[in-house]
């Protein structure tokens, strides 16, 4: 046993290369094991300030109330809960026949109101022939008393004859008089212009009116779908039922107007501005990080717009953090993942601010 140990413990400290080594190499690691750290961590520190993140966030989609402009009763369903729909598909309709016969009784007064203004343009020509012909009387009278006056002074009239052609005369004038009124009246009624268009009318123009207001009334009777979406909370909408104006019957869902909400601490807000790229991962989906950006950061904290804010004018409260709505807006090309409004998600946002190697040296003595 001692002869075979005493060449092994010769190995081990008879090479001085072996025994020399290992502390050596013990001092390399105990100087570069912190040193590394140290680095590391600066770096870390210097990038965690680019990116801001939070988990109090939540998905949401536009939700459109939909609801009949018309009263009546529902005559066709075409679409059903869950159901995507195009923009412009029609999704149900109202009885329509009410409205077509009110537009049939409109277009019957755009008719009427069309003859009763050629009347009154006949009516104004008449009045015109009435006036020229009383005009011309009262022309035609005055000379006659003229004549009267002249043969009076002659002595060939008598008196009788004078005071009659004085009393014609007078007649034609006040005759004349009333037909220029009535030729007035005639072009009064005819809106000022006797040679203006039947239709630019008033009278044929509120006509006109009612009749777009039908057709307008009757267009309504099939609701559209305002965009491309999905219908939600259709389940007892059926035909039959009777409609009531402005009445929510389900909702709509538009594919495209979706965004996250994310509710940032008030100290990540120094840096965080619109436009700035973000990363969102829902919570049912986490392997599929989706791209998005800061499209609004709120105008207030959640508790400012509560319906009971707090009040901390007494002097008893606690200083808590707040938290602030940031708005992200998912990019097109991401639009696709597959979340419900009002799932969770976490979002980073890249601020593209980093930290300075000078601020790791205490006091700035570096910067000076």
């Amino acid at each position: 046993m001692n002869a075979q140990s005493q060449p092994q413990k010769a190995t081990d400290q008879g090479g001085d290369g072996v025994v020399k080594a290992k502390p050596k190499r013990r001092r390399v690691l105990m100087v570069a094991l912190p040193a590394l750290i140290v680095v590391g961590a600066g770096v870390y520190w210097i990038n965690s300030g680019r990116y801001e993140s939070t988990d109090n966030a939540y998905f949401h989609q536009a939700r459109i109330a939909i609801a009949s402009d018309l009263a009546g009763r529902l005559v066709a369903v075409n679409v059903a809960d869950g159901q995507m729909v195009q923009k412009d598909a029609v999704m149900f309709t109202v009885d329509p026949e009410p409205y077509k016969l009110a537009l049939a009784q409109a277009n019957i007064a755009v008719d009427a109101a069309r003859l009763q203004v050629e009347q009154l343009k006949g009516a104004y020509q008449a009045a015109l022939a009435q006036d020229k012909v009383a005009e011309d009387d009262a022309l035609y009278q005055a000379d006659q008393l003229t004549k009267q006056q002249a043969l009076s002074a002659k002595g060939v009239g008598t008196g009788s004859d004078l005071d009659d052609a004085r009393n014609t005369a007078r007649r034609a004038q006040e005759t004349a008089a009333v037909a220029k009124v009535a030729a007035d009246n005639a072009r009064i009624a005819l809106g000022g212009d006797p040679s203006a268009a039947t239709d630019s009318h008033p009278t044929v123009q509120a006509a006109l009116a009612q009749r777009d207001q039908a057709a307008y009334k009757l267009s309504l009777t099939e609701v559209k779908a305002p965009a491309d979406g999905m219908v939600y909370q259709a389940t007892s909408f059926k035909p039959g039922q009777y409609l009531t104006v402005g009445a929510p019957l389900f909702a709509f869902l538009p594919s495209h107007e979706i965004w996250v909400e994310a509710n940032f601490k008030e100290t990540q807000l120094t840096h965080l501005a619109q436009g700035q790229a973000a990363t969102v991962k829902f919570d049912g989906d986490p392997s599929h990080p989706v791209a998005g950006h800061v499209e609004a950061i709120g105008a207030g904290t959640g508790s400012e717009f509560s319906l009971l804010p707090a009040q901390n004018a007494t002097g008893n409260w606690v200083k808590v953090t707040q938290r602030v709505p940031v708005r992200i807006v998912l990019d097109a090309a991401d639009t696709t993942a597959p979340v419900v409004s009002g799932m969770s998600a976490s979002v980073s946002v890249d601020t593209g601010v980093t930290r300075s190697w000078r601020d790791l040296v205490p006091f700035g003595l570096l910067a000076k």
